[in-house]
């Protein structure tokens, strides 16, 4: 019998660690992120998961101690969020580098300046190119789905690359859901057993990590680790599969999401925490007889091009939501993937919510209204202040 906890999003990723029976956990807290290192210290501290919880001074730290352990053949987690990240970005490259699947909880959060604790996901887009795997959840049910997913996805032979889960911070991070929490015995019949055979840590068989590559070897390094990202879009593929078919719940095909597409000519693409509201909008929308889709990017990198061209190949106007923005080019990040890949399809981008600002059913209809209208390749800041 499954057991249902009202919970909040941080509390659904550690509920996911200990399901996953890690065995290290290393981690310094960051608003809105705390609570999750907070739950996981006291599941270590009352016995209720055996692993070693290493405090550390900085993030920095914080991910080397993880490449540390899963480079001696550890399961190992951590979480972190906005200016955490960004100090972590020097070894979030050697955890690719070395091919350590480590997983790791971020609670998207604007970064400075001007200082601010609150939700968008320019922390975390600003790390794409470092060889993660990155996720994004809608609600907190996913964000502990995904984190068990996570592992198996990471631990996979023919990916090996760290996995990082996103969650919108405060909006998920904060806000308790009623969430369905697996048997552990059936979360690592699921994972299986984490036996590394290139990483480990064996005093009779020593080898050399994160060692030297000079110019004869970094390339084909980083080549291999391309080629990891393209195995991870069929494995992910089958990781959700393989979830769906035992605890009965999906996420689309783990990759994309695609919601009310089938007669939709106007389509809104969006991550996170958004597209549950966009969804209501949807709902209501086609009680009046309109139809609007929803194309949901679940997984970022590696970013499943094939499948977001198949999903919007109908579609007539594309709105794409960002709550990034890459400084210079007056675009969102995700909009210059997604356009990236499209041809001849008229798409418009919505800078929203940047530092936390809401984002309401009222600006989704305005969107929907407006993208109609709008010249192709136009960004427009959706509620800015004159």
């Amino acid at each position: 019998m499954c057991e249902i906890k009202v919970i909040t999003g941080t509390s659904a990723a550690a509920e996911a660690a200990k399901l996953a029976d890690v065995d290290v956990i290393a981690a310094y807290p960051i608003t809105p992120q705390t609570t999750c290192v907070e739950k996981l210290a006291e599941f270590v501290s009352n016995g209720e998961l055996d692993a070693e919880y290493i405090k550390v001074e900085s993030e920095h730290s914080a991910m080397s101690a993880c490449i540390g352990s899963s480079a001696a053949g550890a399961r190992t987690f951590t979480a972190t969020s906005s200016q955490g990240l960004a100090l972590m970005h020097e070894v979030l490259f050697s955890a690719a580098g070395m091919r350590v699947p480590i997983v790791m909880m971020n609670a998207n959060r604007a970064l400075s300046s001007p200082i601010n604790i609150w939700n968008d996901q320019q922390d975390s887009l600003a790390e794409r190119d470092s060889g993660w795997i990155q996720i994004y959840a809608e609600d907190n049910q996913e964000v502990l789905d995904s984190v068990i997913q996570a592992f198996k996805i990471a631990e996979n032979e023919n990916v090996l690359l760290p996995v990082m889960v996103n969650l919108d911070g405060f909006i998920l991070t904060h806000t308790v859901e009623p969430v369905t929490l697996p048997k552990q015995e059936n979360v690592l019949e699921f994972i299986g057993t984490y036996e590394p055979k290139h990483a480990y840590l064996d005093p009779k068989k020593p080898i050399t990590q994160g060692a030297l590559g000079d110019p004869n070897y970094y390339m084909e390094t980083k080549y291999a680790i391309e080629m990891a990202m393209k195995n991870a879009e069929k494995v992910i593929v089958d990781v959700h599969d393989e979830f769906k078919e035992k605890f009965k719940r999906g996420y689309g095909n783990g990759l994309i999401e695609c919601y009310n597409l089938e007669k939709a000519e106007t389509v809104i693409v969006a991550m996170g925490s958004i597209c549950g509201t966009i969804k209501d909008v949807i709902d209501a929308k086609k009680k009046e007889g309109k139809e609007i889709g929803l194309l949901k990017i679940r997984c970022f990198r590696p970013l499943p091009i094939e499948m977001i061209k198949d999903a919007l190949k109908n579609a007539k106007n594309i709105a794409v939501l960002d709550k990034s923005i890459s400084l210079g080019m007056n675009k969102g990040i995700v909009y210059v993937d997604v356009v990236s890949s499209l041809k001849n399809k008229k798409t418009v981008n919505y800078i929203v919510g940047l530092g936390g600002r809401d984002i309401t059913f009222e600006d989704i209809l305005e969107i929907y209204t407006d993208v109609e209208t709008s010249e192709d390749g136009k960004t427009i800041w959706l509620g800015l202040k004159e």
